[in-house]
């Protein structure tokens, strides 16, 4: 599964948290794959987007960083797996919603 992870860093120190990945690395257990980030201009948030299976493995990562980020977890799903699942759902183009079925 996919989560996206939404980081608040604490007193918006964006230093400590950078200090602790040079000096320790990230703190993902095995199991919990990291696919990307993306940091706010203003270095207050960070949108982290990470990959496994079982939720147990976030909650370690969490507890790794959690005394300099305050975390928001979000499981998503990548659109063109959306789009495949509510397709066959829709009606034809020259159907009207309500003749769907």
């Amino acid at each position: 599964m996919l989560f996206m992870v939404i980081e608040r860093f604490r007193d918006r120190d964006a230093k400590a948290v950078y200090r602790r990945l040079r000096d320790q690395g990230r703190g993902t257990p095995d199991g919990l794959t990291y696919v990307g980030s993306w940091i706010e201009a203003s270095f207050e948030r960070c949108f982290q987007l990470m990959e496994c299976d079982d939720a147990r493995l976030l909650q370690q990562w969490v507890a790794f960083w959690s005394d300099l980020v305050e975390f928001e977890i979000v499981p998503v799903v990548p659109s063109a797996d959306t789009r495949a699942a509510i397709e066959p759902l829709l009606p034809g183009p020259d159907q009207s919603p309500d003749q769907s079925t």
